[in-house]
């Protein structure tokens, strides 16, 4: 399958001495808090907020969020609602910003979901439905030692909503956690999501962002135990109009862990927008890392927008690899000249290399009804494409 002609966008990587550690320099002097008095109003002056619509996000990053509940279901027992104070909640990292740390202040119950280790793969589906106006709601997914399963969380709704996930993946544990955003145009979704990996264990978090007018969510990753391994993935479709921000946070601690991001998007219309920062910390400590994180975008049309910064800061020269690729570009013209020269309608032709651009990342997904869903979602964005080029044509 043929693959669009992408170009290298910008990135950055240090190899960080022991000294420039303290002076804002590292990732890892970014202040985390539970309160959000420790953090400052945003102005978009901040690395973290730069790319950020702040006339958008003002609800999510203002004085204390007055949020209501969203709507949650489940069809799985395992699913508990429990208070604020239970002991299980609040054990994942700390927030990294002001808006995570307001989420974590505005919620009134949370939700527990925990695999238990009995021979038994799970399934577990949470469904998030948001109605007008701000809500709030905290999940704590937690695989025991030894367990394994899948537990996919689906947003939907026109309002808005400010979100705080905790994943704790125990000792020789296997997770998926599939977080899915198809909301309506109106609505807009802050997450802020911690991931504790345990030893030996690994962790599969999936990413399918399809709709919105406004979506920022943060993924963090830190390791309890040598062996651990982390991959990352995410699939975006930016319409017109719409800010769809992916930012993630790996930081490797422990020795012999391995991590893998791989990000890919499509974006068409004027206005669309799409954020990735990919930050890999190795510290000193973490002797046999092996990293890497990539990040693709295909643009699909004039007046789309797509940034893409990976960052690896490494502090040790003991690693088994660390890079990062980042791409975005255009069709390429040869190639869809090459499938036309072939017999191959220019429409179909755009079909063919969408569907492989995305076709690799869709593979490793590894749940069907995701999978399905994501393939849904491009069939309805070439269908649009198709549409409004037809309608620009002479008559």
């Amino acid at each position: 399958m043929t693959t669009p002609n992408l170009s290298t966008d910008h990135s950055r990587a240090k190899l960080v001495e022991d000294e420039d550690f303290g002076t804002g320099v590292s990732r890892a002097d970014r202040p985390t808090s539970f309160s959000a008095d420790d953090f400052s109003v945003p102005t978009g002056e901040e690395e973290e907020w730069r790319f950020t619509p702040m006339d958008r996000v003002a609800d999510f990053i203002g004085n204390r969020l007055l949020a209501s509940p969203a709507n949650v279901t489940s069809d799985s027992a395992k699913l508990e609602t429990v208070t604020r104070k239970d002991p299980r909640l609040g054990t994942v990292g700390e927030p990294d910003d002001r808006s995570a740390a307001l989420a974590w202040e505005a919620f009134s119950e949370a939700y527990v979901v925990t695999i238990p280790n009995d021979d038994e793969a799970h399934e577990i589906a949470v469904s998030f439905n948001v109605p007008d106006g701000m809500h709030a709601a905290h999940t704590a997914i937690i695989a025991e030692a030894g367990s394994r399963g899948t537990v996919v969380l689906e947003h939907t709704g026109t309002g808005e909503l400010t979100e705080g996930v905790e994943i704790t993946v125990g000792d020789e544990a296997e997770l998926t956690v599939v977080s899915v955003q198809e909301a309506d145009r109106t609505a807009r979704h802050f997450s802020n999501q911690r991931i504790s990996v345990g030893r030996d264990a690994k962790v599969k978090h999936i990413l399918v962002t399809i709709g919105g007018d406004l979506v920022r969510i943060s993924t963090s990753v830190s390791y309890q135990g040598e062996g651990g391994t982390a991959e990352l993935l995410g699939a975006y479709i930016t319409e017109s109009g719409e800010h769809q921000e992916h930012r993630i946070f790996v930081d490797h601690g422990p020795k012999n862990c391995v991590s893998r991001a791989t990000y890919k998007g499509a974006l068409q219309g004027e206005e669309a927008h799409s954020v990735w920062i990919g930050d890999v910390l190795i510290r000193a400590e973490a002797a046999n890392t092996d990293t890497y994180e990539l990040n693709r975008n295909l643009v699909l049309t004039r007046g789309a927008k797509a940034d893409s910064v990976p960052n690896l800061e490494i502090k040790t020269g003991e690693i088994v690899g660390a890079g990062h690729a980042s791409a975005t570009g255009r069709f390429d013209e040869e190639q869809l000249f090459y499938l036309q020269a072939r017999g191959i309608p220019e429409d179909i032709a755009r079909r063919l290399v969408v569907r492989g651009f995305f076709a690799e990342l869709v593979e490793q997904i590894g749940v069907e009804s995701i999978e399905n869903k994501l393939m849904a979602a491009i069939e309805r964005e070439l269908d649009i494409a198709e549409l409004e080029a037809n309608s620009e044509e002479p008559k």
